[in-house]
């Protein structure tokens, strides 16, 4: 009789978890109407995004780029950056076109008062008020909801190898450590560089105090002796590798990491660590807005959401998204931390033009101090060089005018 019940057990079980799918995929279906609209008129997407920042199809996870074009006839040209500085030069210098950006929080105030964005027209993103979460809308980078929808969220923390650093960790400290002298990377972009660095000594992310920058500054030139490179996406190959033991960089990358290298391992430090949101947005300009609009609302359809930051390891907006997860993804205390840990985070804010600038130049002179000696010998070198070789034209044009002086 046990041996009944059990069987019944199972298959009763088995055929909720079928009629859960259907139903879900049945909820969460395309609206094939909506998204026939630019078919056959041959428009192309310009999208520049994160480095190893959307799902490609390996793992069995779906192709999102190729799943929106055979879904729309849209095509997308594809694109990656690695810092929001970066993402910012080239757009203020119009060197670039793009359709949708996916630049974090702080950095889409700043392009927002900078006339730089488009505002959207949310009719066309019907997804946003259906599926995305309250608490991610209007948010304090776009308090009035004009210029974006939110991509994913995440935290920065440290990174380290357990193989090689085997004593506690839980201070932004260890990457000032002597004892791990070229061992240690360090991000390459100034305002998560500053962040880590203020938040050690004790000041806000934000801080617009020109005396607690310089501080940070000397900080990070202080730090230059250890340090084996300044990176971003070389962080994954570098920290995999062991090529380096000791990292700051984004929750989500570290659990890409760690699925192949199980030494690695993640903490928030005890003096605060970055909370912050990647969001959709269109430069101004762009010459397909509601084509641009609809790959937006595809992204955030829940099931387009769930298997892209199921792949790339982030956390989703999108509570529709979280139910079509892997519990263990949802349940992951680094992917989704708790509200207690969360209250020792600091998301950034647009700071003002003078301190951007300050923060700009510091920071050059915090990597001008990390060239070594031999860089500058060779830069001696070179110049010498160049200028000889300009003595030695004005020498032989010298030459030639008094020759045809000669002649007349």
């Amino acid at each position: 009789m046990k041996k009944i019940i059990s069987v019944f057990l199972c298959v009763l079980l088995i055929l909720s978890s079928l009629v859960f799918c259907v139903s879900a995929d049945e909820a969460y279906a395309y609206d094939e109407e909506y998204y026939s609209k630019f078919k056959g008129q041959n428009i192309t997407l310009y999208v520049y995004n994160w480095g190893e920042y959307i799902a490609d199809g390996s793992d069995e996870t779906m192709d999102v780029i190729a799943e929106f074009e055979a879904l729309t006839g849209i095509q997308v040209e594809y694109t990656t950056f690695d810092t929001n500085e970066g993402l910012y030069s080239k757009l203020q210098s119009g060197s670039a076109y793009y359709d949708i950006i996916i630049p974090s929080d702080y950095m889409i105030s700043r392009m927002a008062q900078g006339g730089m964005l488009e505002k959207l027209n949310y009719e066309n993103i019907p997804n946003f008020g259906k599926y995305v979460d309250e608490v991610f809308k209007n948010p304090d980078y776009d308090p009035n909801q004009e210029y974006s929808v939110p991509y994913t969220w995440g935290t920065v923390g440290l990174i380290y190898n357990s193989k090689y650093v085997t004593e506690p960790v839980d201070s932004w400290d260890l990457l000032w450590d002597e004892k791990y002298s070229g061992k240690i990377l360090m991000v390459s972009n100034s305002r998560d560089a500053f962040g880590i660095a203020l938040k050690r000594l004790g000041y806000s992310m934000n801080t617009e105090n020109p005396e607690e920058i310089r501080e940070a500054a000397e900080s990070l030139k202080a730090q230059k002796d250890v340090v084996q490179a300044y990176v971003m996406d070389q962080i994954f190959d570098k920290m995999v590798e062991e090529n380096a033991w000791i990292a700051p960089y984004y929750a989500g990358d570290y659990l890409t990491m760690s699925e192949t290298n199980e030494d690695l391992e993640f903490v928030f430090p005890k003096e605060g660590f970055n909370q912050f949101v990647d969001a959709m947005c269109i430069p101004k300009g762009c010459k397909n807005q509601e084509a641009a609009e609809m790959f937006i609302n595809f992204m955030c359809e829940p099931k387009v959401s769930a298997e892209n930051l199921g792949y790339i390891g982030y956390s989703t907006p999108i509570s529709a998204a979280k139910d079509l997860m892997d519990e263990e993804m949802t349940s992951n205390a680094i992917a989704y931390p708790s509200d207690e840990i969360l209250k020792n985070s600091e998301t950034y804010s647009n700071l003002s033009d003078e301190a951007n600038k300050l923060m700009d130049d510091l920071w050059i002179e915090v990597r001008i101090g990390t060239l070594t000696a031999g860089f500058w010998v060779t830069v001696a070198f070179l110049a010498a060089g160049i200028t000889a070789l300009c003595i030695l034209q004005m020498y032989r044009k010298r030459k030639r005018l008094v020759a045809r002086n000669a002649v007349k």
